[in-house]
C-alpha cells in the first residue's frame, strides 16, 4: 500500500513551528554565566524533533541545517563547550532562518538558502575549535542496562558493544531500527550483525513485524548519545550496551556496513539490504561541514510503513530518514494557524452537553407526537430546558476557541531583546495575566497592533541608560504587558516606565499639521489622543523603528475592526499606559435591541452606560445645532440615530423618545431612539462578506422572528456624527 505523506505535512509544520517557539523561548531565558542545563536539553529536544520530522517527510534542507544547530547544542549540554553570548545570538538567528525555510516549504515555494548557508558556515567556524569528546561512560558508566567496565579520561580508546532485539511491533509504532542505526552511524564507525529470531513459516510472515535482532559495534559517541538513540524503545526491547576497552580490529573496520532494513518485495518476502562501507574519518569536522552527506541511503521501502508509524514519526524524534521529495503542498490561503489544540476537559464538557441536548430533544419529540393541551406545562418546561441546554452548549463551543493570551505574548520577549540591543537600551519585559483567555481569531488579529505599541514604547518611551540615571531612575527600563478580564471584555495594557508623552510637543505638532487650532482648549487626554491621527509623529529623526507617522492610526483602526478600543494615559517623567479593550469573541454579542421607527437595531451591551427618559431641562444647545445632555456635571452630545441611518422615526421630539448613553473611543454620546426592547445574545454575521461595508454598522444578525437586525458600530457612529455636525462636544466643555 502506497502512503501519501503529504497528508501529514500540515501536522509536521504546525508541530515544528511550536518547536521553534519553544527553542526561541528557551534561548531568550539563557544566561551564559548561569543557566539551567534542562533549558539546554529542552532546546536540543525541540531541534532534534524538527530534524527527525524533516528527514521523515523528505525536507532534507531543514534536516541538514538543523543537524549543525543540534551539534552545537549537544556539545553545550554535554559540557564539552562553554556557552557564550555569541552562541545564543547565532542560535536565535538560526531559529528565524528555520522558520523562514519552513514557511516557504509550507507555502509550496523554494526556500532561500543563502542565510542558511551563511549560518552553517558560522556554526562550522564555532565547532572547528571543538575538542573531541570522550565517551561519558568511560568515566562513569551509569546505566542499569549494561555490565560496562570503567575507563578514565586518559584511556578513552574503546568501543561500544550493543545487543538490540526490538519488540516485534516496533515497525508499527514508527520506531524503525534503520533510523536508530543511522543515528548511531553519525556518532562513529558502526558494524552490524543481523541475528534472525523466531521467523515463522513463509505463509505466516507479516511484513510489518520485525523478526530480527542485531549485534552492533560502535567506535565513537558518548554513553548519553547512545542511550538517546534507543530512548524511544527502551521499554519495548531487549537492550544491552557495554563499553569495551581497545579499538576495533582491522577486520571489523573493513567490514563496517550500514544497518540492514526489513523490507518487502512483491511476494512479501523479507529481504536484507546489502552492506555499504562508511567513512573511516572521525565523526566530527567532516560531518559538520557536510551533515550526513556520507550516510548510506537505507533500502527501506516506504510502502511497508503503516500509517500509524508515519504519524508517530511526525510527532516524535524519529531520526533522519531520507525519502523521496514530497509533493508540493498547496499554498495556504492564510498565514494564520488552521488548527487549534483543545484540552480534554473542554471536549468532555461539550460531549456532556450534546448528551443533555439529545435527551431534551427526545422528550420534546415524544410530546409532539401526540400533543394535547394537557401537556402544555410539560412542553413549556421542555422548551425552557432546551433553551438552557442550547446556551450551555454555545458556551462550551465558545470555550473551545478560547486560548491563553500567552500565545500572543510569547513573541514579544524576542522583539524587546533585539530592539533594545539595537537601540543600546536596557529593558526588562514583564508579562502578567498570561493565562487570560480570549478568542483565537481576536488573538491572531491583535498581535500586529501590539507589536507597534511595544515598538513605540521601546523607541519613544524608554530612555537611554545614561538619561535614566540622570533622571534618578534605574538604568534598566521596564515594559509590562498585562491582560485581564473586565466585564465582557478582555483588557490588555502596555505599560512603560519611560519619560511619558511630551504634551507640549504633541500639541505643537498638531497645530502645525492643522489638526487643532491654538484657540482650542484641550485636556491632556484629548491631546494624547492626537497621536492616533494618520501621519502624526513627533520623532525628530526617521529610523527603521519609527518616525514616519505611520502606524498609530492603523493600530486604532485594526482594534476598532475587532469592536474594541484603545486609550492612552501618560505622566511626564513616569511613563505611559496604552489600554486595549476587546470583546472576548467576535462570534457572539450581548446586545440591547432598540427600535427606531419600524426598524430594530442592536447596541453592544458592553458599550451602554445607561438609558434614560429625556428631560428638556437637561438639554442645552451648543454651536447652534449641537444638542448636549447635562448628565452629572458632564455634557454628552446627542446623536439622533434616525438621522445618521436615514430611517423614518416614530418620534422627532426628544421628550417623546429615549436616550441611550454609550461610550466609545474614550468619549460618550447619547443615542436618541424610539424605544428599548429586549436584551439578548446575537450571533454576528459579517455584513462586508455578505453585502458590503456600511459605515456605522459592524454586522448583522437574525432575530427569533426571522428578521435581520443591524448591529450598530459605536465608534463608527461617533465618526459619522463628527463629519455631519462637526466635532462632538466632549465631556469637559461647558454649556453656553
Amino acid at each position: 500500500m502506497s502512503i501519501d505523506l503529504s497528508q501529514f505535512h500540515q501536522v509536521f509544520f504546525e508541530e515544528s513551528f511550536e518547536g521553534l517557539d519553544s527553542m526561541e523561548g528557551g534561548l531568550l531565558d539563557l544566561n551564559p554565566d548561569d543557566f539551567d542545563v534542562e533549558t539546554i536539553n529542552t532546546i536540543f529536544r525541540a531541534a532534534h524533533s524538527i530534524k527527525g520530522g524533516a528527514g521523515t517527510f523528505g525536507f532534507q534542507v531543514v534536516a541538514d541545517f538543523t543537524h549543525v544547530v543540534e551539534t552545537l547544542l549537544d556539545e553545550i549540554r554535554a559540557g564539552s563547550r562553554a556557552l557564550e553570548a555569541p552562541h545564543v545570538d547565532v542560535l536565535l538567528r538560526s531559529v528565524d532562518c528555520l522558520r523562514d525555510i519552513m514557511q516557504a516549504l509550507q507555502d509550496g515555494d523554494e526556500p532561500d538558502m543563502s542565510t542558511a548557508d551563511t549560518l552553517k558556515a558560522e556554526f562550522v567556524a564555532i565547532l572547528s575549535g571543538a575538542s573531541e569528546c570522550t565517551p561519558e561512560s568511560a568515566v562513569s558508566p551509569d546505566s542499569n542496562l549494561d555490565e560496562s567496565d570503567g575507563a578514565s579520561d586518559e584511556t578513552p580508546s574503546g568501543h561500544w558493544e550493543i545487543y538490540f532485539k526490538p519488540d516485534a511491533d516496533v515497525l508499527r509504532t514508527g520506531n524503525e531500527p534503520v533510523r536508530m542505526f543511522r543515528e548511531l552511524e553519525s556518532l562513529g564507525r558502526l558494524t552490524t550483525e543481523v541475528v534472525v529470531c523466531d521467523v515463522p513459516a513463509f505463509s505466516s510472515l507479516e511484513p510489518e513485524t520485525c523478526y530480527f535482532a542485531w549485534n552492533l559495534t560502535l567506535e565513537g559517541g558518548s554513553r548519553e548519545e547512545v542511550d538517546e538513540v534507543f530512548e524511544w524503545v527502551i521499554d519495548e526491547s531487549e537492550l544491552s550496551i557495554r563499553w569495551v576497552h581497545g579499538g576495533l580490529t582491522e577486520s571489523a573496520k573493513n567490514t563496517t556496513q550500514s544497518p540492514p532494513a526489513t523490507t518487502t518485495d512483491n511476494n512479501q518476502q523479507p529481504v536484507e539490504s546489502g552492506s555499504t562501507s562508511v567513512d573511516d574519518s572521525a565523526p566530527t569536522k567532516e560531518m559538520l561541514s557536510e551533515p550526513e552527506a556520507d550516510l548510506p541511503e537505507p533500502e527501506q521501502e516506504l510502502e511497508s510503513k503503516p500509517v500509524e508509524a508515519v504519524v508517530s514519526s511526525a510527532a516524535s524524534v524519529a531520526g533522519d530518514k531520507k525519502t523521496e521529495s514530497p509533493k508540493k503542498p498547496q499554498k495556504s490561503s492564510s498565514p494564520e494557524s488552521t488548527s487549534i489544540r483543545v484540552g480534554i476537559d473542554k471536549i468532555d464538557s461539550l460531549i456532556n452537553m450534546v448528551g443533555e441536548l439529545v435527551i431534551t430533544q427526545s422528550m420534546l419529540g415524544q410530546l409532539g407526537s401526540d400533543f394535547d393541551m394537557g401537556k402544555l406545562v410539560r412542553l413549556q418546561e421542555g422548551l425552557a430546558q432546551l433553551e438552557q441546554n442550547t446556551r450551555e452548549l454555545q458556551e462550551s463551543v465558545m470555550r473551545i476557541r478560547m486560548l491563553p493570551i500567552s500565545f500572543t505574548f510569547s513573541r514579544f520577549p524576542r522583539l524587546v531583546r533585539d530592539l533594545s540591543k539595537a537601540m543600546d537600551k536596557k529593558i526588562d519585559l514583564v508579562l502578567l495575566g498570561e493565562n487570560t483567555e480570549l478568542d483565537k481569531t481576536v488573538m491572531e488579529k491583535i498581535g500586529d497592533p501590539m507589536v507597534h505599541l511595544i515598538r513605540n514604547s521601546l523607541d519613544h518611551g524608554i530612555e537611554k541608560p545614561a538619561d535614566r540615571l540622570a533622571a534618578g531612575k534605574p538604568e534598566t527600563g521596564t515594559i509590562t504587558l498585562n491582560a485581564f478580564h473586565q466585564g465582557g471584555n478582555i483588557v490588555i495594557q502596555i505599560i512603560d516606565d519611560g519619560k511619558g508623552l511630551d504634551r507640549d510637543r504633541i500639541l505643537m505638532k498638531a497645530i502645525e499639521n492643522g489638526l487643532v487650532s491654538k484657540d482650542d482648549n484641550l485636556t491632556d487626554e484629548q491631546i494624547y489622543e492626537l497621536i492616533f491621527h494618520a501621519g502624526f509623529s513627533t520623532a525628530e529623526t526617521i529610523s527603521d523603528i519609527s518616525g514616519r507617522g505611520v502606524g498609530m492610526d492603523v493600530v486604532r483602526r485594526n482594534i476598532q475592526e475587532l469592536n474594541g478600543s484603545v486609550e492612552v494615559q501618560s505622566m511626564p517623567g513616569e511613563g505611559s499606559t496604552f489600554t486595549i479593550r476587546l470583546p472576548l469573541t467576535l462570534a457572539i454579542l450581548d446586545g440591547q435591541l432598540v427600535r427606531v421607527g419600524e426598524e430594530v437595531f442592536i447596541l453592544p451591551l458592553v458599550s451602554i452606560v445607561e438609558s434614560l427618559q429625556v428631560d428638556l431641562g437637561m438639554i442645552n444647545n451648543v454651536g447652534g445645532n449641537n444638542e448636549v445632555l447635562r448628565l452629572r456635571n458632564e455634557y454628552v452630545p446627542i446623536v439622533k440615530l434616525h438621522e445618521l441611518l436615514d430611517v423614518e422615526p416614530e418620534n422627532y421630539e426628544l421628550e417623546k423618545g429615549l436616550l441611550v448613553v454609550v461610550e466609545g473611543d474614550n468619549s460618550k454620546v447619547g443615542l436618541f431612539v424610539d424605544d428599548l426592547l429586549a436584551q439578548q445574545q446575537v450571533v454576528i454575521k459579517s455584513l462586508e462578506q455578505n453585502y458590503q461595508k456600511v459605515d456605522g454598522i459592524s454586522g448583522a444578525t437574525i432575530l427569533g422572528d426571522g428578521k435581520v437586525a443591524l448591529i450598530v458600530d459605536i465608534s463608527g457612529v461617533l465618526r459619522i456624527a463628527s463629519k455631519v455636525k462637526g466635532k462632538p462636544v466632549s465631556a469637559d466643555h461647558q454649556a453656553a
